[in-house]
């Protein structure tokens, strides 16, 4: 089965419209509404910058470059067994958990007890981490730069 179309196509464009010239209020309105976004646009700018931890961390190994200019790197090679460290109490405190059932907390002296073995060491570790970790990251910024 054949179908066949013809096309016809006019080499002739209709002529635009002249350009007329805006009232001025809504050239007033235009500018207003730009400035406006470019105000946003700053505020945005800004507030992103202030929640870009890495530039903080960064600045600072900057800073410090020459006092320790190893910091990046033992960071980076000191994560792994921070985290594995940090990921052992996790798993000796859910271990116990499982094992103690819903009556492990029922006492006051169980729950001190729990949380004197576990509560900071987990709290310490993790804030460690916390600051180990972006210093490590800025290690593998500077790699990939």
């Amino acid at each position: 089965m054949q179908s066949q179309f013809d096309i016809v196509s006019s080499a002739a464009t209709p002529p635009a419209p002249p350009a007329t010239a805006l009232p001025p209020e809504i050239t007033d309105l235009l500018r207003q509404i730009l400035e406006v976004q470019r105000e946003q646009l700053t505020q945005m700018q800004a507030a992103a910058a202030a929640h870009d931890t890495s530039a903080r961390w960064r600045a600072l190994v900057n800073r410090w470059r020459q006092d320790y200019p190893e910091l990046p790197d033992a960071c980076k090679e000191a994560l792994p067994i921070l985290e594995r460290a940090y990921g052992g109490v996790i798993a000796a405190l859910a271990e116990e958990l499982r094992q103690q059932g819903h009556e492990g907390f029922e006492s006051e002296f169980t729950l001190q007890d729990f949380l004197d073995r576990y509560g900071m060491r987990l709290g310490q570790l993790g804030n460690i981490l916390n600051l180990v970790a972006p210093l490590a990251e800025v290690s593998s910024q500077n790699e990939a730069s």
